[in-house]
């Protein structure tokens, strides 16, 4: 059975979401749609954020910090 924890992200454009997490991941990927002009038939854009685990955390809730150097 897969044990779920309490996490927060940390600064960026998610800062404060809350959520439930799995297996404590390293890394969150958070995705917000992109408007297109005229797209091709089933493209679509998204921008792309990363959070990363702070490790020094071991109690819920988990805190994963807005990495600024990601893609």
């Amino acid at each position: 059975m897969t044990a779920w924890e309490s996490a927060v992200l940390d600064g960026g454009p998610a800062d404060g979401l809350r959520m439930k997490v799995a297996d404590r991941p390293q890394v969150i990927q958070v995705a917000y749609p992109c408007q297109v002009d005229t797209p091709p038939d089933g493209m679509r854009a998204e921008a792309l954020y990363i959070y990363r685990r702070n490790v020094r955390i071991k109690s819920e809730p988990l805190r994963y910090g807005f990495d600024v150097a990601s893609p």
